[in-house]
Order: C-alpha cells, then sequence, then structure tokens
C-alpha cells in the first residue's frame, strides 16, 4: 500500500521538474569563474555571459571564486543544485590538470560534472623585457646553457598552464630557468616591465596590451601554429621542441545530475554566442579562437586533456605547492 501511496507522489514530482527544465531559465545564471577578474578566462567569460542573456532571456551574472588553479570554484560549483542555475566557466586547470597535480581535490573532476559545450581555446606565450638584450628565443636559450637558473621568469601560479610550459621547456631544451610564482597577472606584468624579473610566460591575451606598446617582447608561443595575430613569432615546436605545446580551454559546465532538457537548452544558447560574429572576432583580436560543440565533445576533449597533462606533470615533476 505504502508504494502505492508514493506512485502519484513522484508523478507529480516529476511533472514538476519536467515543466522546471521546460520553463527555464525563470531568473538569473550564476556563472562561476575560478580566477580574479582581469585575467584571460575572466574576460572570454565575460564576453560570453554579456551575449548569451539573448538566446537564454536572463541574465548570466559572472562570479569570480579564484584559488588552487580553479579548484575553489570548481568545488563550489560541483556541490551545487542541478538546476541550471549555477554553472562553471572551466578551464584546463581544475579539470585536466589537478588531478594529477593534488591528491586531495574535494570534487570528482570526472563524475562531479555535467559537460554542457566547449567554447574557446588559446595558447601561451615566452616574452622578456625590452631591456634584457635578449631578442630571439635562441639567444634565450643559449644565455640560460651559459648561466644556468640566471633568467627569472614569472608565472601567475604553480601548476598554471603557463607554468607547465616553462618546465616542459626547460626539459625539451636542457636549460634551467628561475620561475617566480606570482598572484595573478597584474603584478608579475608589473614586475616584468620595471625589470624585477627578466621573463613572464602567460597566456597571449594577458600580455598582448603590453607587447602591442612595446613594453615586453614576445619571442614564442607554445602553440601548434603560428598566431595569426603574431604572425612573425615562431612557435616552440618550429624552434625544434616539438613536445612544448601549452593551448587552454575553456568550456561550459553544470553540476552533476543536471537535467537533460536544461543542459539541451544551454547547449543551443552557448553554441549561438560561440558563432557570434563579435564575439569570434573579439577574441580572435587576443589570439582566442572559439571551439563550439556538443557536450559529447566536451567531454571527450576533458578526457583526453587530462591523459596528456597527466603525462606532462610526470615527465616534468610539477607537484602543488612547490
Amino acid at each position: 500500500m505504502r508504494y502505492r501511496i508514493c506512485l502519484p507522489l513522484l508523478g507529480v514530482l516529476l511533472a514538476t521538474a519536467t515543466a522546471a527544465a521546460q520553463n527555464y531559465p525563470t531568473r538569473p545564471i550564476r556563472l562561476i569563474v575560478a580566477f580574479s577578474a582581469g585575467g584571460t578566462t575572466d574576460f572570454v567569460a565575460r564576453l560570453v555571459a554579456d551575449k548569451v542573456k539573448g538566446p537564454l532571456g536572463q541574465p548570466v551574472v559572472i562570479e569570480n571564486k579564484p584559488g588552487a588553479n580553479g579548484a575553489i570554484g570548481a568545488d563550489f560549483v560541483s556541490k551545487a543544485e542541478p538546476d541550471g542555475y549555477t554553472l562553471f566557466f572551466s578551464t584546463a586547470g581544475a579539470i585536466a590538470i589537478n588531478p594529477s597535480m593534488r591528491s586531495d581535490l574535494p570534487y570528482d573532476p570526472v563524475n562531479g560534472f555535467t559537460p554542457i559545450v566547449p567554447i574557446a581555446r588559446n595558447t601561451v606565450l615566452f616574452a622578456v623585457n625590452t631591456g634584457l638584450g635578449i631578442d630571439t628565443a635562441q639567444q634565450m636559450i643559449a644565455r640560460a646553457k651559459e648561466k644556468p637558473g640566471a633568467i627569472t621568469v614569472a608565472i601567475t601560479g604553480i601548476g598554471a598552464i603557463s607554468h607547465l610550459a616553462i618546465e616542459m621547456l626547460q626539459s625539451a631544451a636542457g636549460i634551467k630557468l628561475q620561475t617566480v610564482p606570482y598572484r595573478g597577472a597584474g603584478p608579475a606584468i608589473a614586475d616584468l616591465i620595471s625589470g624585477q624579473v627578466n621573463a613572464m610566460s602567460a597566456e597571449v591575451p594577458v600580455l598582448m596590451s603590453q607587447i602591442k606598446a612595446g613594453k615586453a617582447k614576445v619571442l614564442a608561443i607554445s602553440a601548434q601554429s603560428r598566431s595569426e595575430v603574431m604572425p612573425d613569432v615562431p612557435t616552440f615546436a618550429e624552434l625544434g621542441y616539438p613536445d612544448v605545446i601549452a593551448d587552454n580551454w575553456s568550456g561550459v559546465l553544470a553540476p552533476p545530475k543536471t537535467p537533460p532538457a536544461i543542459v539541451a537548452k544551454l547547449n543551443a544558447a552557448f553554441n549561438a554566442v560561440v558563432k557570434d560574429p563579435e564575439v569570434r572576432h573579439r577574441l580572435a583580436d587576443n589570439a582566442i579562437s572559439t571551439i563550439g560543440g556538443t557536450p559529447e565533445d566536451l567531454a571527450t576533449l576533458m578526457a583526453s586533456e587530462t591523459a596528456r597533462w597527466r603525462k606532462v606533470v610526470a615527465e616534468t615533476g610539477v607537484k602543488a605547492g612547490q
């Protein structure tokens, strides 16, 4: 008799959940960015959030929760209600890199999220202070071999893509650089320009304005091919280091068990933004390319990137908090 009483109630609950998914969204959506305002991830997220309110019919509000290479923001979203009103604008750090560097992750990077859509991809550059007297990557590598540890390189966090790019370069070229961790790009850029540090490894948009202004000189990028924005800048691969590839990516995730109807609506809305000519143009100006696709595409990307960075972390020996 107990089951007969509960079955109608279960039907009502399912009908209510279905109606909520069909009417979604009816209020503003939070998009969690696991890094500070002003960085590459924040820039892309804010551009996308501003545009996606059109197809969704509701504002999408950015909420920054920085720390632990994306782990704090990731953990927050993984434990949120699966109602579509709390989303995660993730990068490779929280999903593909942290699992190999941190044994105490408070969230499950595989089962702790519902993939929605891949958004964009960008790469890492290596730039030097203009007064350093180095004009090419070859010169920098030669000096590093001549004076191991003499060249200081700013990075924006242990385990960040920019940090792993430097570790891969040191391993591939057989050189020793002195990495200097900073809490964010702002202080690192200030010290690079003033000469407090000799060089900086960063995602391209972080240093784009300083490079255009002639305040820093980019020597190479860690990409598969040259950037259309900087066609004269070589890749480390073409300089003889094919394994020095450090592309970052971003994608939208939701908490686990988010209803398929909500996933479908979000996927369609974000894909529309990715195809928007203005969005593509503004991202391209900062050497960022759009991706787009299905939830399955993002799941595949997450799995392949996790395997790739696991190998890099094992080979370089990078550890969280080192």
